[in-house]
């Protein structure tokens, strides 16, 4: 059993007061419990720990990364419990077809409630850990890391409604719990606010066991996405080149080891911050890998039991070079427990068609979870790639900027990062990089992110087509998903996004 954080849910014996919750009339009581609470190390730990769980309550669900793909151009579903409402783009603010067949923990609706469930967790942490009888050293770990969460948090909430409620404080009172939406501006300063006080707490002296937390290179990294989807140019070039100069991180010879399930200490060295997932109680297991590969028991390198929910479109399949090893992470067939190839057209009876997605594949997992199996959030392939959008950006197409994208296409074919190779590029745009994204984080919750964070959607997503899903027309409302109708009922100061009203 691999010692990483156990992502349990502390305090549910009593109602922390949060967004998800309705108006009541009754007086609320949770400051009581939480009043009495944080007072020593181990408090102040558990408190920790209980922050963590919507991350995976994000993760295991997962909506962290199937929200955005089944909205994007690269991964499609199985048009089963809902799921193709994102697909198709047929979900309003009530997201009536995920409730109804119990798959709130995929949809939009997860994501907000479990955003502003972290932030309220991290807030009492923030505001209470101070006075906590402990090791100063370890305290100030512990409020840095609350930091990050709630930058964390608050960045994934604004990625995917846009203007959010910024929440900084303890709910101690209902009228504490609600907030106004704030600008785009104001959020991003939050959260630059937030990472920069976590960027001051002491992240090295963790043991080197202690996996799943932040290292202080994983909050440079954050900060470098957070201000790339800012169009922070300068600090997003900065904040990555902390990372990829820290010498800390580097990219794994063989992209593919990246995801083995039993390579996951070793690729510690290109994930900078993963969801840890573990299928011993009380820890959380992740359902994603069972969402791939063919539907039943049929391929055992992919699980003993998955459900054939996921699949790649054959046109990004074609869009790779035949020689670019990350292609080998989609598959046009299966071996089955005879030993058996399957060819494609018998894979699924969704559409012959049907593309194999190999990230996240776990032999060990089934029944709905995976035991082991880790899901990146921020790694170094990643951070070279906003340098090189953040360079291009200041600077256009020049020697940094290919630099930056040509070790991760070199990598991608099997060669040295830091020796020319005929894949490179000699010109870079913002299509290239765009595409290079593509390529390196399929899967992995990315994609419907880049293409709304430059408005390209509208042009690239009616093109991922397949006999399934023959015509999909995206508006420019789904840029961001409307609010919840819940929280509008629950917190009056709040308004629908404009193109959702």
């Amino acid at each position: 059993m691999k010692q990483s954080i156990k992502f349990i849910l502390l305090f549910s014996s009593f109602p922390v007061l949060l967004f998800s919750c309705r108006k009541l009339d009754e007086t609320i009581y949770s400051s009581i419990y939480t009043e009495a609470f944080y007072k020593t190390a181990s408090d102040a730990e558990k408190g920790l720990i209980a922050a963590y769980d919507p991350l995976a309550d994000l993760a295991a669900g997962p909506a962290l990364t199937i929200v955005s793909d089944f909205s994007a151009d690269q991964a499609y579903p199985r048009a089963v419990v809902g799921r193709n409402t994102l697909t198709m783009f047929t979900y309003d603010a009530n997201y009536t077809i995920q409730k109804s067949n119990s798959r709130i923990n995929e949809s939009p609706q997860q994501i907000w409630t479990s955003c502003y469930d972290g932030i309220e967790k991290a807030n009492w942490i923030i505001e209470k850990v101070p006075a906590a009888n402990m090791d100063a050293v370890r305290q100030k770990q512990i409020i840095g890391e609350a930091y990050f969460l709630r930058a964390f948090y608050h960045w994934t909430a604004a990625k995917n409604f846009g203007d959010i409620p910024v929440k900084i404080k303890a709910s101690v009172t209902e009228a504490e719990a609600l907030v106004r939406k704030s600008s785009k501006a104001e959020v991003y300063k939050q959260i630059y606010s937030d990472l920069d006080q976590a960027a001051n707490a002491a992240f090295l002296s963790y043991p080197a066991v202690d996996k799943g937390r932040p290292s202080k290179e994983a909050v440079s990294a954050l900060y470098a996405k957070v201000a790339l989807y800012n169009e922070d140019w300068t600090k997003a070039l900065q904040k990555a080149q902390e990372v990829i100069t820290s010498g800390k991180y580097a990219l794994m010879p063989d992209v593919r080891d990246v995801f083995r399930y039993d390579r996951e200490d070793v690729a510690r060295i290109e994930n900078i911050w993963a969801f840890e997932a573990e299928g011993q109680s009380p820890a959380r297991s992740s359902q994603l890998s069972s969402l791939l590969g063919p539907a039943g028991s049929a391929a055992p390198e992919y699980g003993k039991t998955t459900f054939g929910s996921m699949f790649a479109y054959q046109t990004f399949f074609n869009s790779f070079n035949p020689l670019d090893k990350r292609r080998t992470l989609l598959d046009t067939n299966y071996v089955d427990k005879s030993g058996n190839i399957i060819a494609q057209r018998n894979i699924t009876p969704i559409t012959p068609q049907g593309v194999l997605i190999k990230k996240h594949m776990d032999p060990n997992g089934g029944g709905g979870v995976s035991p082991i199996i880790n899901i990146p959030i921020l790694r170094i392939a990643d951070i070279y790639l906003i340098a090189a959008e953040a360079e291009f950006r200041l600077n256009g197409s020049s020697a940094n900027a290919l630099s930056y994208i040509n070790a991760v296409r070199r990598r991608a074919f099997g060669l040295p990062i830091n020796i020319p190779s005929a894949f490179d590029l000699t010109t870079v745009n913002l299509n290239t990089i765009l595409q290079e994204r593509s390529w390196e984080l399929f899967a992995e919750g990315d994609r419907w992110y880049d293409l709304t964070r430059t408005n390209t959607f509208l042009t690239e997503v009616p093109k991922a087509v397949n006999n399934v899903y023959p015509t999909r027309t995206p508006q420019q409302k789904h840029r961001y998903f409307p609010i919840p109708q819940d929280e509008i009922n629950a917190n009056p100061k709040i308004e629908q996004n404009p193109e959702w009203k």
